[in-house]
Parts: structure tokens; sequence; C-alpha cells
């Protein structure tokens, strides 16, 4: 059973609010932020907690995106319709699979995996932030297979942590298509939009997909929070230099990664 915690609306909604405040003093969402929640604070077991994310990052994704096409619109975009549909190629099959993965998996070895996969987003989160990544110079038809291979790596990790995976999806779209910073973020949320819903319709063919139903309220809270959150994170873009912000957000992953692995092999059902 899941703790007293998630039991207590104004905790749900704050939480939400932190994590929604720190995807968007970054410009994203924040879900990597909210997994170690939803598994440490709030007592959900692993695939329990990426089914919860992937539900409340598909609500945020669809909020975010009306909002996006008023910096970056849609005629804007469709000059670069290649780009999405070859990310696509690669990312909706990805996301299948790592939701098949991710249903089969045992409960500490997806610890485990989530853990990495954190790791990972720090890294990532890093990267981007701090060092600019430039274009690649590929000649077409070998940016087309990166671009499948990398659209497919990105949607199995969106798929196994519940996330939209726009910190992987943004640097990749610069480096590979040498598309603006601005429009990339528009981009990765015209791609995670589709690949979001192939995860999630993977996770409705399991039992476990019921955890929903048992706990919209507590979605419903936690969503609400993570927008407003989202909304006063944007308002604060830049207030703290990113020389600050970035190592902290990325330690903030690092440890929540450390209490992941070290999870009690215990846990608690949703």
């Amino acid at each position: 059973m899941r703790t007293g915690a998630a039991g207590r609306p104004s905790v749900v909604f704050a939480s939400g609010a932190a994590v929604g405040v720190l995807g968007g003093m970054i410009g994203l969402g924040g879900a990597e932020f909210r997994l170690p929640l939803l598994i440490g604070l709030f007592g959900f077991a692993a695939l329990s907690a990426v089914i919860v994310n992937k539900a409340m990052s598909l609500i945020v994704v669809l909020t975010a995106l009306p909002a996006r096409l008023t910096v970056v619109s849609l005629a804007d975009l469709g000059v670069h319709w290649t780009v999405a549909a070859n990310l696509l190629a690669g990312s909706l099959i990805g996301a299948w699979a790592g939701a098949t993965w991710a249903v089969r998996m045992r409960a500490a070895t997806l610890h485990t995996v989530l853990a990495a996969l954190m790791v990972l987003m720090a890294a990532a989160l890093v990267i981007t932030h701090t060092t600019g990544p430039g274009a690649l110079d590929l000649p077409g038809p070998a940016r087309a297979v990166a671009g499948v291979a990398a659209g497919f790596g990105i949607g199995v990790v969106a798929a196994i942590m519940g996330v939209a995976g726009g910190e992987l999806l943004i640097p990749t779209i610069v480096l590979l298509f040498a598309v603006d910073i601005k429009t990339a973020g528009s981009l990765s949320l015209l791609v995670s939009l589709p690949t979001m819903l192939v995860a999630f319709a993977r996770y409705s063919r399991d039992a476990s997909f019921i955890v929903l139903r048992s706990n919209l309220r507590f979605a419903a809270i936690m969503t609400a929070g993570s927008i407003t959150g989202a909304l006063l994170g944007g308002l604060l873009l830049g207030v703290i230099p990113d020389a600050i912000l970035i190592p902290g957000l990325a330690a903030i992953l690092l440890i929540s990664a450390g209490k992941l692995a070290r999870h009690p092999r215990r846990h608690l059902n949703a």
C-alpha cells in the first residue's frame, strides 16, 4: 500500500509543484524529478510509479504544446517535419519495446535500470546546458539512420522512466539536424506526444495499469501541482544562474538515483 503522504492533498500538490518549478526553470516538464518522489515519498512500486508518471507527463505535454506553438508556429515547425518523422520512425518502436521490457522486469531489476537512467539524465542535463552541442556534419543517409537509432533509444528510455524525453530529444535534434534550440524544444514535444501515447497504450495492456484507476485523484492533484509549478518555474527562468542551477539539479538526480538503487527489495504495492 502507499504511504500516508499520498493521502494528503497538500503534500501531493506541493510535491508536484516543486517538480514543475525544477523542470520549468530549465524549460522541461520535470518528470525525471517526479519519478523518485512517487517511489520514495509516496510508496508506489516501481512499475506503478512509471505508469503514473507517464500519465502525468502526457497531460503536462498536452498542456505545454499550445504554449510552445505561440513561440514557434506550426508553419515554422512544418519546415522541419522530416526531422520529427525521422525520430518518430525509431521512437515509436522504442516506446513499445521499452514499455514491454518494463512490465516484464523484476521489481529489483527495474529499480536498478531506473537508477542508471537517472544518471544518464543527469549527464544529459549537464552536457546540454553547459557545452551547447554543435551540429554533426553527416551525409543524408547516415543522418537518417542515426535519427532512427537515436529515436529508438530515446523512446525506450522515455517509456521505462515514464517521461517525455525532452532532455534527450532536444540535444539530439540540435546535434543531428542543426535546428536552433528554440525550434528543437517545440519539435521535441511533437515527437514526445505520439511516442508517449504508444508507451501508454502498451502499459494499458498490463494488469499494473489498474494503478491509474485506483489513484485518479492523486494523479489529478499532482498533475495540477506540476503544471502550476512549471508555469512558476518558467517565470523564474534565468533568475538562478545556470552555473548554480544545472549542477544542483544534476546532483538531485544523482542522489535520487543512489537512493533508488538502494531501495529495499520489499516493494510497496500501489
